[in-house]
């Protein structure tokens, strides 16, 4: 999933951007994980975390080759369809400020921003 973040590296340099630091085998082995496939290579995922009162989407993430075909969003369709077949009426996720194409695309999809902390900018969708 590196390689979906490989466009913001400049922009990136003198910041942190979680993904990057994320241990993805770790990840994939404790959280479920979803994959988007074309021609038997992974072009996408999506890792969730559940607890008790909220579904979190940890991580989302799209090849920078089949960005802009709508893949980000029917992974997005997905993660909400999940957290509702598990009983809940949220999903949150963040991502970071400087990602400002992340920012229109969650609050054009009805994403509410809910708070922001350092550089991270957090948002909640309600699934009802």
């Amino acid at each position: 999933m590196l390689g979906a973040y490989s466009a913001y590296a400049e922009r990136m340099a003198n910041d942190s951007l979680p993904p990057l630091e994320a241990d993805y085998a770790e990840e994939i082995e404790n959280f479920p994980t979803w994959v988007a496939e074309s021609d038997d290579s992974i072009v996408g995922g999506l890792i969730m975390c559940f607890d008790e009162d909220r579904a979190t989407l940890s991580n989302i993430a799209v090849d920078p080759d089949f960005q802009g075909h709508g893949l980000g969003r029917g992974l997005l369709d997905f993660a909400e369809s999940e957290a509702k077949r598990q009983g809940f009426n949220r999903l949150q996720l963040a991502t970071h400020e400087l990602l400002t194409e992340n920012l229109a695309i969650y609050k054009h999809l009805g994403w509410n921003e809910t708070a922001r902390d350092g550089g991270k900018v957090f948002f909640e969708k309600n699934l009802s």
